[in-house]
This record gives C-alpha cells, structure tokens and sequence, in this order.
C-alpha cells in the first residue's frame, strides 16, 4: 500500500497533526471568505494539507505526495492570480515552502518505495528555490521616459537660507561640487548631538536646517534653537526657550526661518525666528542667539492672542514662520478629531522687526483682518494650517496649505467658509491677508486628506513659454499644478464621479477632483488579489478584512461598516512633500502606499465604552479611536495590518518617482528603502531586500543632477542620480532619518556639505536619537 516505515522512519505525529490544525484554520477561513465572494483556493488548499497531515498520521506516503501536489497547484495560482511578482509570490509560496522541507528530509526520502516520492521531492524543491528567488529580486523602474538633459551649471549660491532653501520651497541648491561621480566619495565630516529634550525624551526630530553665513540653524522637538558652525559642527551658541511641554501634545519643529533686516547693523540686524509648540514666537539675534528686545514685548510675541481656550494642547506651531515683504506669516496646528469647536485655524502675519500684529485670515470674518476686540476670538474649529508655507515675493503672495475642520471623519456640521477653504491651496496677499484665489483639492473632506506639503513653486517651461507654476501635492497623491498668479491649472484637472453614501447626517459630493495632466502617485486601486501577509494565514486574514470592509476605490465614504481608506493618512504624499529641479524641469516625489481600516461609531456606543476628547477627565484611551465629541459617530481608524503586523496589501509601501514637467510623464519610479530595519512583529529582518517602505521627510535635488532623500523607516541616508533613479552612495544612519535633508558651501573651506538631522519618529516607531550629520567629500 505504499506505507512509511513503521518504526523510526514513520512521520511524527506532532508535524502530520500540525497539517491537519493548519488545513483546519484555512478550511474555516477559506469557506467564510468564499461566502463574501472571495477566492476559493484557500479552501481547496485547506481540504489538501488537511488529508496530507491525516495521511500522514497514518503512515501513508500519500499524504506526501499529495503535498506535494498542493504546492504544484499553489504556484500555478499564485502565478495565475499575480504573476511573477516576487513580492506578491512571497506569501503565497514561502511559508508553504518552508513547511514542506520536513519532507525532504533522510528519514522521509529512504521509504521502501523511494519511487513513490520522486514527485514529491521534485514540487518542493522547486516551489522551495522559487521562493528563495523572491527574496533577491531587485527593485523595478517604470515608465521610462529616457535621461533628462542636464543644463549647464549655473553659478551657485552657497546658502540655504529658507525651508526649502527659497521663498518657493522648491528644495533645490544650485550646488554641483558633489557630482554623481565622486558622490561614492562622500564621508561624516562632522556630526552634533542636540541632547535629550528637557522631559529626558527624544521623540521626532523633523527639522531642516538653514544655513548662512557659515552658520547652520537647527530646533529640537521641545524649540530649543542651536546654531552651528557650517565647517566644524562646533556649537556657536544655543538658545532654550523654556517650552511648556504640558500646554501641547505635539513634539515637533520642522525648522526655524531667517531675516536681514534692510539697512540695519549691529545686534539684531541678522535675525532667527522660532515658533514653539506652546504658542509664542521668538526673534534672535543670529550671531549670539540673544532675543531681539524691540521685538514684540522683550523679545517673544505671544500667539495665543485671539484664540480664547487653547487649553490643553489644542494649538501648537510646529512649522516656521514665512518671511515674505517684512512680514512673518504663520498658521497652527490644532488637534484632530477630537472635538467640534477646537482652537481656530486662523493664520497671522507680524511685522519682522517689531513682531507687531500686522493681519490676520479668519475665514470666518470675511473681509475683517484684525484681531478680535476684547471677549471676542477667532472662529473657532476652521481649517488649520498646520504645515509650511511659500511665497512669491514679487507677485506678493503667500500660499497656505489648508487643513479640515474638525473632526475630519464627519462633516454634517461644517459651515460654508469651512467647505470653502479645507483641503485646499489658498493664496493671500501678502500685505493684507486678503484671499486673492483658491483652489480645492478635495470637496466636504471626511477622509484626513489634509494639503499637507509646503506648495512648491516652479517657472514652468510649458509649451506657452515659462508660466510661473506651483505644485500642491496631496495625501491623495494627487498632484495639482497651477498657476500661481491665479490659481488655474495648468494641466488637466477633471471632476470624476466617486461613491455615494454618507452616515445619516453627512453627505458626500457627487464627484472630485483628480489631477489627470499629471501622473499620481499610490493612485492604484486594492483588489482582493492584492492583500498581504507573512504567510498565507495571516494573508487569508487580510482577505477576509478587505472582503468584510466597503470599499469602492478612492473616496469610500467612512460609515458604521468597515471602509478602507486608501491612500490612508499619511499619504499620498506627507508633511515632507516634493523636490523640483527647475533646470532639468524634474519633480520628485516621495510616497506612501499604505490603507487605513476605518469605522464610524455611533455616539451612544462610544460613549459606553468611555470615548471623550483628549484631555477630558474620566476618558479611556482605545487604540484608534478618536472622539469627535459634538457629532452623532466616534472615529476608529487604523493602519490596515495583519496579526502579525504586516501591512494588508502587497509591498511596496514607499516609492521615489521623478516626473518629467515638460512632458508630464513619469520619467522613472522605484521603492524607496529596504526590509533592514522592519519585519513581523515589530523585530528587524537585517534583511536589505528592496520593498520601500513607510516614509515621512523630504528630498532635495542639486545641480548636479542628484537627489538626497533619508525618510524611510530603514535607517539609510541616499544619493540617487535623477535621471536614472540608480542609488549612488549611501550611508548607514544611527537612527531614523525622518527629515528633509539640505545642502550647502562652507565659506571658510568652499567645501559642499549635505546635511540629514536623524531622530527617528514615534509613529513609524523607527529609531529615535538626536543626531545631526553632515557629509563632504574628503579634504
């Protein structure tokens, strides 16, 4: 009958009983998930391993073959439902793979009737090298468009003296002494440590640096402002200013802004600007880090004037101010979706040498820029601007990246003025605060599809000649450009039809936006085919998640079933935003891929399990649940991840592209970052395979050609070539390197620097420190 050895030879019981508990779980899961209409395979594959384990259990050398023809019939699925993508075989093949080594063993293959396992021996050997391949395969370029023409180098200013180096944040330097062939070269030149913030913790360090003058210009996490010297990293002098750390549940400063006052000398003549996470705004002298006494009331201008109850941690500044004709033009962060009726999104302009009020936008105060009379306030609950902003000090315009009111997941209380301004680029006047256009990226938004980036200005050279252009790249991943003298796009924009079906009380618009004349990015629609896992167990748990959820691709509305959200909340594109070459006329962007689950919960049920906004007395903490008290529904939202805690869809879940802006198409996309520093469960795999990965921060382009980009959750500093996407150099951080990088010319040497701060992020929960490195070729 073809039986095993009856002795030493025959099958141990606990492996024959482990197929049948595995054969078991995918029988259940496999005939639930067939019954929402999803695949069968997992039941077939369940009634398989489950004979083979009884098989075996018996003795019978059957239950090997017939093993082994599951994994035959498993690799013609996988191939049939994905083809011969590694990562989306990995899953599907590996795990089975490895389980089925046991029968390779010696004591397996020396049967009376060797004869019988040749079959056998030949489906898991094959489906076992199959599966090694996966692991080594490297990342793809799409779309290829050919090489950019590099322009000839243009002199170079050697600063970086605003956030994204000019008024425009295009994130560019001029710089070309790195060059893509001595990049390989570069090495540490110097590297600070800012310390532990005052509570002893080192959480998020986002900032970019600003250099000039042969000083760089850095803040903690809790605003304490360093400046360096640009050759040595030597402190120059540190200013702390004291930040009630109680008083703001955000820890972040994503830079600090600079000043030359016209015709000025001596003490305050050269100015840092630094706003904190408890609502004051500093200015101080650049060359001693002491505070400028003229400036509002002995150095410090207090921003929580006209707020009323902040409170709490409801408002915080994380972003640097704008500095645009004289004036410092500076929004806030308020708290999402806790309450209706949290601190105004209101965004300010002071005098740079007085730190006088100077206008304010209050979206609900039409036509009225001053501050609010005595027991008045800003409108409370408007959208918020709580990300960076860019100007053009020609045109005289400032240009504000707008946020939601809040709460984000349920809109049925928003007011005209809110709809009119969220999710949407706005253009001030500069001089008054007055609107001059806007532009909307998302109608009634109840997705947390903030604008999150600095809009990014570029001179476009289109086929009408140069226009002056900007770029608003979203957590959609919808890039809009636009004119930015008027706000019209200037490649096609259509209003598409989206789905239907809003919570009782809300509403959803019958069609949205979407940005058709540039290419998006994580712009792929999840199928059931799609969704992830380390094994099939938990891949068919994924499955049966996505199957039980609604969703009908982009704009699901969020409701008392289960929707997934996709892009989910970190984007599309984050705080970090994109990078332009304005000479090879290249964008870059950075993305996410990754789904948030999401859930309406109904007030009453909410309110049982003891849901209040943050900060209320008596509230219990659910992991994500948000309260959005005021309003018939809770909020629960989530990264859409399987029990071991792998992301539900397939890698990659972080990309690099470069577009072509002068013939709008995607001149080469890869994965950004590597499986090093993540894996199940939280533990690292050490593995450098190529997935992309998560990533918050920003990239840099220079005029030589390069991009410089850190941002993933692996721990790695990058040089890549923009026309090509081939990675040049590259560097091991000691922690996270969630920031944008910059660049710059030490005046003492003439040397080029590039500079990462490496502090990691609470959230991706990469590693924290307190670095700053900068890199230079040797001397």
């Amino acid at each position: 009958m073809g039986d095993l050895h009856p002795e030493k030879r025959r099958a141990p019981w606990v492996y024959a009983i482990l197929l049948i508990l595995i054969g078991l779980v995918l029988i259940a899961g496999g005939g639930y998930l067939a019954t929402l209409g999803g695949s069968l395979y997992y039941v077939l594959c369940g009634i398989a391993v489950a004979a083979s384990g009884v098989l075996l259990l018996r003795g019978s050398v059957r239950g090997a073959q017939l093993y082994g023809l599951m994994l035959v019939g498993t690799l013609i699925w996988s191939i049939w439902e994905v083809g011969f993508s590694g990562w989306d075989l990995a899953p599907r093949l590996i795990a089975p793979a490895v389980l089925g080594l046991w029968l390779l063993m010696p004591w397996v293959l020396r049967q009376r009737r060797p004869k019988l396992d040749s079959r056998t021996v030949a489906a898991v050997a094959v489906v076992a090298l199959v599966s090694a391949g996966l692991t080594v395969g490297a990342p793809k370029l799409v779309a290829q468009t050919g090489p950019a023409a590099a322009p000839p180098a243009p002199s170079a200013d050697g600063d970086w003296p605003h956030y994204g180096n000019d008024q425009g944040g295009s994130r560019h330097s001029r710089l070309a002494q790195i060059t893509p062939a001595n990049v390989k070269d570069l090495e540490v030149a110097w590297t600070y440590r800012i310390g532990a913030a005052q509570d002893g913790k080192m959480i998020n360090l986002q900032m970019t640096p600003l250099q000039v003058g042969g000083a760089v210009y850095i803040c903690s996490s809790d605003n304490v402002v360093d400046s360096i010297d640009a050759e040595t990293g030597q402190r120059n002098w540190r200013f702390d200013p004291k930040t009630d750390l109680k008083k703001s549940w955000i820890r972040a400063c994503r830079g600090v802004s600079y000043y030359k006052v016209p015709d000025a000398t001596g003490p305050c003549a050269e100015r840092i600007y630094t706003a904190t996470v408890d609502a004051r705004l500093f200015a101080l002298d650049a060359k001693t880090g002491q505070v400028c006494p003229a400036f509002g009331v002995n150095g410090v201008t207090d921003l929580s004037t006209g707020m009323g109850d902040i409170a709490g941690g409801y408002y915080s500044v994380t972003s640097p101010p704008t500095v645009v004709r004289g004036k410092l033009v500076i929004g806030g962060a308020v708290t999402d979706n806790q309450k209706v009726g949290e601190p105004s999104g209101v965004v300010r302009a002071y005098d740079a040498v007085t730190g006088q009020f100077a206008w304010a936008w209050d979206m609900g105060r039409e036509g009225i820029n001053t501050e609010p009379g005595p027991g008045e306030e800003y409108t409370r609950g408007t959208p918020n601007v709580w990300s960076t902003t860019s100007a053009d000090e020609a045109l005289g315009l400032v240009y504000l990246p707008t946020g939601n009111a809040t709460p984000d997941y349920y809109g049925g209380h928003r007011r005209p003025f809110d709809e009119k301004y969220s999710a949407s680029v706005v253009a001030l006047d500069a001089e008054t605060g007055a609107p001059r256009w806007s532009f909307q990226t998302v109608h009634h938004d109840i997705w947390d599809y903030d604008v999150p980036a600095q809009p990014t200005l570029i001179d476009w050279q289109g086929p009408n000649g140069v226009t002056p252009g900007l770029l608003a790249s979203t957590k959609r991943g919808q890039i809009f450009f636009l004119d930015r003298r008027t706000g019209v796009p200037l490649t096609k924009v259509e209003e598409k039809p989206t789905p239907q079906g809003a919570v009782q009380g809300d509403y959803v618009t019958p069609t949205q936006p979407f940005s058709t004349g540039l290419p998006a990015v994580a712009a792929n629609v999840l199928r059931e085919k799609d969704m992830w896992g380390i094994t099939p167990l938990d891949q068919l748990w994924c499955r049966i998640k996505f199957k039980e959820a609604r969703y009908e691709g982009p704009f699901t509305p969020p409701g008392l079933k289960h929707t997934i959200t996709y892009p989910g909340v970190l984007g599309g594109v984050d705080w970090g935003g994109v990078s332009v070459d304005p000479g090879r006329q290249l964008l870059v962007v950075n993305s996410n891929r990754m789904a948030n689950y999401t859930r309406l919960v109904p007030r009453a049920v909410a309110d049982a399990m003891g849901v209040k906004p943050r900060g209320d007395e008596g509230g219990q903490r659910h992991a994500g649940m948000n309260a959005q008290a005021r309003t018939p529904y809770a909020a629960y939202t989530v990264p859409f991840l399987s029990p071991l805690k792998a992301p539900c869809q397939a890698p990659p879940y972080g990309e690099l592209t470069v577009i072509d802006l002068k013939t709008q198409k995607v001149l080469w996309s890869k994965p950004l970052g590597t499986a090093r520093d993540n894996g199940p469960l939280g533990i690292a795999s050490h593995l450098p395979i190529p997935m992309g990965t998560p990533n918050t921060g920003g990239s840099i382009t220079t005029g030589s050609g390069l991009i410089f980009i850190a941002a993933t959750f692996e721990q790695t500093f990058r040089a890549i070539d923009a026309s090509t996407g081939k990675i040049l150099w590259q560097d091991r951080l000691p922690a996270g390197g969630q920031a944008s990088p910059m660049t710059y010319s030490s005046p003492k040497s003439g040397r080029q620097f590039v500079v990462i701060a490496a502090g990691g992020h609470s959230i991706l929960q990469s590693k924290t420190g307190d670095y700053v490195i900068a890199y230079a070729l040797p001397k």
